[in-house]
């Protein structure tokens, strides 16, 4: 099965095989639907691709899927990471509520977050029963599409689990418009979760011959971060291990080449959103799509430029010009990161966003500089359109006309997420520290190896004339536990940022309310809107949508 090759008729498998209800969209009863005899292999392909797309949250509208986001960009925008961006707060006014924490019921985005998810969880549950009752599949294929299925099922609950305090599980096998929100606890659904994933570790190969479709691996570093989010120290540590000495995956060379379509499903990727501007643009990264800046004569055609960093986080990327390491503490330089800022700084930064003065994805010739005209609204944000989702706007495969997509995967699980995981681990459980600073090291060597290649890496994102880049390596000297935890955190957001996972680490690190009041204060210096934000720690989770309350004949509250 290639996914590739298969992605243009998944949606038309999952209408002609199985059509789900628009008037109860948890309902997965068939309209028609062929005989166990009928699901062939071939059949049965399609259902995967199907389930597989999920990972799309593409179901019903572009904006949907935007302000419901698989990405989870809008989850970057409630941290203290990014902005909404876009043309003033008004603009997608849902998401700019969830950014100064302005938590409501009927807030659009607590909704589609919730469709897409439970849609995707729907597609699953449709290919499951067809491959059980299958009688053309052999009982090995049967066992790796079930495990296939489990994992994606565990993706989207997990998806849940992080988001809302309470929401209906239930089984292919269940009646889904019969499952009250509050039918299992917390610590029971996050068992069924590490049960599905469970089993697809067990029984998925350790590697697939098309790109996209999820081995065994894959399966370890998801336990690995399900694990991580409850404090299972021991088993992060082990599932981490068994993806770092798999042999698979590595860092990429420069940092850049996550932006690069030759890069796709290579060296760090272990889980992504399979992408491509074909075929009508059936499956590009809609979570995404607006969030491309306008660009000075329209590189990208007409960006939306949601999606700014703060510049709490621009200012997280400042290094000791003594030692090349990050501020930790409340040692960092009071001057903030400005286009003429003159202190040292990490190159992650220039990769991640644009800044006034700087590359953006140049050829070379000095041609694509970002200004001032590349922000839509330069009197309400700060001005740092992200990248990282933006490819070499020369790059043949860049559409200038809308959808503006590109083939550009999105990877919903990197290596250097997994490397960093079993290091906070390690740092956790209180051993093997040595191991845990050189695991560090690996992922701060690729900043290192950016700035060596500055001069002849192409497209060019740094500007070794205009900034002081300098990373170096933690050394032993001081190295406790308490600032070996402090340095993974901050390599986390440093190396993840603006990748959908840093409110996720806010939250299972406990501390996120705390987070967020201190950043509010401080972000409000730039943009004022953020003057009477707060948080409160009954905040943190969304509320059930009250459009779905309303319709779960009481089932939901």
């Amino acid at each position: 099965m290639k996914l590739y090759n298969i992605f243009a008729t998944s949606l038309l498998c999952g209408a002609a095989f199985f059509m789900a209800s628009c008037n109860d969209m948890l309902e997965t009863s068939p309209y028609g639907q062929f005989t166990d005899e009928q699901m062939d292999e071939n059949a049965i392909d399609g259902l995967m691709a199907a389930a597989y797309a999920g990972l799309e949250a593409h179901f019903i509208g572009n904006n949907e899927a935007f302000s419901g986001p698989s990405t989870n960009w809008i989850f970057d925008v409630r941290s203290d990471d990014a902005l909404k961006g876009g043309s003033g707060t008004s603009m997608e006014n849902n998401i700019h509520l969830l950014e100064i924490s302005s938590i409501s019921a009927t807030n659009p985005s607590c909704l589609f977050k919730w469709e897409n998810n439970y849609y995707a969880i729907a597609r699953v549950h449709i290919a499951m029963k067809s491959v059980q009752n299958a009688t053309s599949l052999g009982d090995l294929l049967k066992t790796q599409y079930l495990a296939e299925l489990k994992f994606l099922r565990a993706f989207y609950y997990f998806d849940l689990y992080r988001i809302f305090e309470r929401f209906p599980y239930f089984t292919e096998n269940e009646n889904a418009s019969e499952i009250r929100f509050d039918r299992y606890t917390r610590p029971e659904m996050y068992a069924f979760i590490l049960d599905d994933l469970k089993e697809a570790y067990a029984n998925l190969p350790e590697r697939q011959t098309a790109p996209g479709r999820v081995n065994k691996f894959g399966a370890a570093a998801m336990l690995a971060r399900v694990n991580a989010y409850e404090s299972n120290w021991s088993d992060v540590a082990t599932y981490a291990k068994a993806v770092i000495d798999c042999g698979q995956y590595s860092f990429y060379d420069n940092y850049g080449d996550m932006s690069k379509i030759e890069f796709n499903n290579t060296h760090e990727s272990i889980l992504a959103m399979q992408c491509s501007n074909v075929n009508n643009n059936s499956h590009i990264n809609w979570s995404n799509l607006l969030n491309i800046t306008y660009s000075e004569g329209n590189l990208y055609g007409s960006g939306d430029d949601f999606f700014h960093a703060s510049q709490n986080l621009v200012d997280a990327f400042r290094t000791n010009p003594d030692t090349g390491l990050p501020f930790l503490g409340d040692d960092a330089p009071a001057e903030s990161v400005t286009s003429d800022y003159s202190g040292s700084l990490d190159p992650r930064l220039d990769y991640t966003v644009g800044r006034i003065g700087f590359p953006w994805r140049d050829n070379g010739t000095g041609k694509y500089i970002y200004g001032s005209a590349w922000i839509r609204d330069a009197n309400t944000y700060s001005g740092y359109s992200g990248k990282k989702w933006c490819i070499d706007p020369d790059d043949p495969m860049c559409l200038k006309q809308y959808p503006y997509s590109s083939p550009l995967n999105f990877i919903f699980i990197r290596y250097a997420d997994v490397v960093l995981l079993r290091a906070e681990a390690l740092i956790e459980i209180g051993q093997e520290l040595n191991e845990a600073r050189e695991l560090i090291n690996q992922v701060r060597r690729k900043a290192i190896r950016s700035i060596e290649q500055a001069g002849t890496y192409l497209p060019v994102d740094l500007d070794i004339n205009k900034a002081d880049y300098y990373v170096e390596e933690y050394s032993s000297a001081g190295w406790n536990q308490d600032y070996a935890r402090r340095a993974v955190r901050m390599e986390r957001r440093l190396e993840l940022a603006m990748e959908g996972q840093r409110w996720f680490d806010l939250c299972r690190w406990g501390n996120v309310s705390a987070t967020m009041n201190a950043y509010f204060k401080y972000e409000a210096n730039f943009e004022g809107y953020y003057s009477d934000a707060s948080m409160s720690d009954d905040e943190i989770f969304l509320p059930i949508s009250q459009t779905e309350v309303d319709r779960s004949n009481g089932l939901y509250q």
